[in-house]
């Protein structure tokens, strides 16, 4: 088989299971996929009202519109990362039947699924905020999205790597919920680097997470706001995250039962 019709191939079983998965979480009337986007998209509205009303225009010389959508988008996709990964395996156990579908594949159309959802999302909300005069045209968009992707795939690899362990291990489903709420002081989303002591900020950088964020807010700021990241770092950890979380996923179809 050619590496050509190989790919071909995967890509169908992956785009199969994402149209699978949208019917099963959505179903196949109403909105569908747009309620993908529209559900991020009412939520992170909700957050900007929120604090519009209870907080002052700026924080620290930031408009609070775009400072909570960066932050509140970006915590909306590792959480959905975290959260629509577990039970990808035990949800679609059935389909394992079929040996040309792999565990990798239930993995990669649900964390995608999430990718597109929130970008969409993302996107949406920044339009919107721009046409009501919130926000500004991003000053560098490359590394805005440079940091979306960064983000994306540290969010893929914490993620892959807990539902690996849940696998294993029933008790670390439990653990999800108290982890994805460590995940909003850990993640930098309500806040930015900057404004920790000085004497903390390089302790804080060693998360791996808000190294994305920070990129994301540096290219939707650009110069005028202070920001820290070092996207070689997040890269690192990106993968060994998603190394250590496929490792732990090679032997994830002789754990369940697929009769």
């Amino acid at each position: 088989m050619s590496v050509s019709s190989f790919t071909r191939r995967q890509g169908r079983i992956i785009g199969a299971l994402m149209m699978r998965e949208i019917v099963t979480r959505f179903g196949r009337e109403g909105f569908g996929f747009l309620w993908l986007i529209g559900e991020p998209l009412l939520f992170c509205m909700g957050v900007i009202v929120m604090w519009s009303i209870i907080k002052p225009e700026y924080e620290h010389g930031i408009r609070i519109a775009p400072f909570v959508m960066t932050g509140y988008m970006c915590l909306l996709l590792l959480r959905h990362q975290i959260s629509y990964s577990q039970g990808a395996v035990q949800g679609n156990v059935g389909l394992l039947f079929h040996k040309q579908i792999a565990v990798i594949h239930l993995f990669i159309a649900r964390n995608f699924l999430e990718f597109l959802g929130s970008t969409a999302a993302f996107i949406v909300v920044y339009f919107v905020l721009v046409c009501l005069g919130q926000v500004s045209p991003p000053q560098n968009v490359l590394l805005l999205y440079a940091g979306w992707v960064v983000l994306t795939l540290n969010s893929v690899g914490l993620a892959t790597v807990m539902a690996a362990l849940a696998i294993r291990w029933d008790v670390m489903e439990r653990t999800v919920p108290l982890v994805t709420y460590l995940l909003i002081p850990l993640s930098g989303a309500f806040f930015m680097v900057s404004w920790l002591p000085k004497q903390f900020q390089e302790l804080y950088l060693l998360v791996p997470i808000p190294h994305g964020i920070e990129m994301v807010r540096a290219g939707i700021f650009g110069p005028f706001v202070e920001t820290h990241y070092h996207a070689p770092y997040a890269l690192i950890w990106a993968g060994v995250l998603n190394f250590i979380g496929l490792t732990l996923l090679a032997d994830a179809r002789d754990r369940v039962d697929v009769e």
